[in-house]
């Protein structure tokens, strides 16, 4: 048997062998390609071909569904029974059902004040609306801070709660749970969710409500989030007076329109190209997505917040559940199985801040596409034994809302542009077709793109971006598959607010913080090692490719580059 030197990993005996380490590398390569690495790579294309054909197929029906919907389905004021609210004069305020408003709060500095002043302003009896914000603060200031808040509106005759708990168990889910436990929620017959950075117009329960008054089945009526402010400035609360309060009518005097900007709210999608691109997914979600499970199945995922809930489906459904992240999807799940409708209105809008630093957006991303892929691990047998509902919605459920689109849809992204095709260059003998490495992912592309017709010239830099983010999105689904270490990880997504502008003015107490802890914040090793790769990749294209690829690669290079280095999105100064 041929003996294997200490500088050398190959038996002498081999056909080509080489004394240097290269050669060696080189002719091993040339060993293992043909009976391995071909057929593998070969597999592996082809099964994401396979994917991009489901993501195709997907995104073509919801394309042409929502052109049916938006041409010939009727309004969902003319497919639901609805009626205005009116006064009666009999019973007074008492024809208008009790509604409770849950604000939940984990150390929501710059944002407390306009979320509970604009709850405070929805246009509804105050002997009617009861207001509970559920304060999981950990900062001991900012707990008396929003305490103080609560009591000042409460002077004014508003009927606000301020509730805290011993821990934080459940999150968000553990909040809201226990905020319905309340003695006072007993009379209330619907709830409304608004986390912290979101604004309702005053009209929000008077357009939402009638369709739950009216239709005893549906169980959720969803609004939609907006980060543009159509009006051209920053969206405001204003102040009511007690007097106003129990009129339901908007405040329209000099002085507390003047208080009222001192709460100017952040709708900041144009605050820098990381929100814009947050503003392309998050329309296309909702104008596309949102609006083709209501009009179709009257079924979607709840949002978690911007929606009002009949509390009788919460409780019939099982009351919050916080076994994974994604606990506004869980409720949304069982109660869809029990049978229950939900109703979306796309009209009906609840300004929103976008998270603007990409350090919050990638927890916030962890988040989203972990959570669904844990609920589909938990529900999958759950959803196909139901008898509750159709055959046809449950394969609706199970494949388009979760396989396809929380799924499918990430790791086909990740692992075809960034992976599998870059590998191709390096391998000439594994062929991807044209239609699968150009067409198909530009029409998938275009389709995406139709909820933001503003950003249509970004939507080249939206795709680059979406293959970085898509590498996180990958990672954080199959921690939720296997239930790995972070599946239950919960970071609250952090709020600006005007922090920024604020900084500019005024000097932070906040100690400053160590070169080392910045440069950690800021490098992502990860995002380089794909740089690395593609930027090999592409110059082996370059040099000896026939397909120019590495157009592509070079220019999805710069962007693993310039997310690894965290030049995306707004820098929070330190002090």
């Amino acid at each position: 048997m041929a003996e294997v030197s200490m500088k050398s990993f190959l038996p002498e005996s081999l056909p080509g062998y080489s004394t240097d380490i290269a050669g060696q590398i080189g002719l091993l390569w040339e060993l293992i390609k043909p009976p391995l690495i071909v057929p593998l790579l070969r597999i592996c294309v082809y099964i994401c071909l396979a994917m991009s054909i489901m993501v195709f197929m997907e995104r073509l029906y919801m394309g042409i569904v929502i052109i049916l919907v938006k041409l010939f389905w009727k309004k969902p004021e003319k497919r639901y029974k609805w009626e205005a609210m009116k006064d009666d004069i009999e019973l007074g305020n008492g024809a208008y059902p009790i509604v409770l408003v849950q604000i939940p709060m984990f150390n929501e500095r710059e944002v407390y004040k306009i979320s509970i002043g604009a709850a405070c302003n929805l246009s509804w009896p105050a002997d009617r609306l009861v207001i509970q914000v559920l304060d999981d603060s950990t900062d001991l200031v900012i707990k008396d801070m929003v305490e103080k808040e609560c009591i000042r509106w409460a002077s004014k005759g508003i009927n606000i709660r301020y509730q805290i708990r011993e821990s934080r168990g459940g999150y968000k889910a553990g909040a809201l749970k226990e905020g319905l436990k309340r003695d006072y929620v007993k009379e209330c017959e619907y709830v409304v969710m608004f986390d912290a950075d979101f604004r309702p117009e005053p009209d929000f329960l008077k357009r939402a409500v009638p369709f739950l008054i009216h239709n005893k089945d549906i169980a959720l009526v969803q609004g939609r989030w907006s980060t543009t402010d159509t009006i051209g400035g920053a969206a405001l609360a204003f102040v009511q007076t007690p007097k106003q309060c129990q009129r339901c009518t908007p405040t329209t005097s000099r002085d507390e329109q003047n208080l009222g900007k001192k709460y100017a709210f952040p709708v900041n999608s144009n605050e820098c190209l990381l929100t814009r691109m947050q503003e392309m997914s998050l329309d296309y979600h909702f104008k596309v997505e949102q609006e083709v499970g209501s009009a179709t199945h009257a079924f979607f995922g709840f949002n978690g917040t911007g929606g009002i809930w009949r509390i009788g489906a919460i409780n019939e459904a099982g009351g919050w559940k916080d076994r994974t992240t994604v606990e506004d999807m869980d409720l949304a799940v069982r109660s869809g199985l029990k049978g229950w409708k939900f109703l979306y209105l796309g009209d009906l809008q609840v300004k929103s801040e976008l998270p603007s630093t990409f350090k919050a957006f990638r927890f916030q991303q962890h988040r989203w596409s972990c959570g669904p892929a844990n609920l589909f691990r938990k529900m999958v047998m759950d959803i196909a034994t139901n008898k509750k509902v159709t055959l046809y919605k449950k394969f609706y459920v199970i494949y388009s809302f979760f396989f396809v689109r929380k799924i499918i849809a990430h790791m086909f992204t990740f692992f075809f542009y960034c992976v599998f095709l870059p590998l191709t260059i390096m391998v000439p003998e594994v062929d991807v077709p044209k239609w699968g490495s150009i067409y198909i992912p530009c029409i998938i592309t275009i389709l995406n793109s139709v909820g933001t017709p503003r950003s249509f010239h970004l939507l080249f830099y939206w795709v680059l971006f979406e293959n970085v983010m898509s590498f996180h999105r990958t990672k954080a689904t199959f921690i939720g598959l296997f239930e790995a270490k972070r599946v239950n990880e919960w970071v609250v997504t952090e709020k600006l607010g005007d922090v920024l502008k604020n900084k500019s003015n005024t000097k932070s107490s906040a100690p400053r913080r160590s070169l080392s802890k910045i440069l950690g914040d800021r490098i992502q090793i990860h995002e380089l090692g794909f740089a690395v790769f593609l930027f090999v990749c592409g110059c082996y294209d370059f040099l000896y490719g026939k397909n120019c690829y590495f157009i592509y690669l070079f220019l999805q290079v710069i962007t693993f580059t310039i997310a690894g280095f965290g030049f995306v999105g707004t820098i929070v100064p330190s002090s």
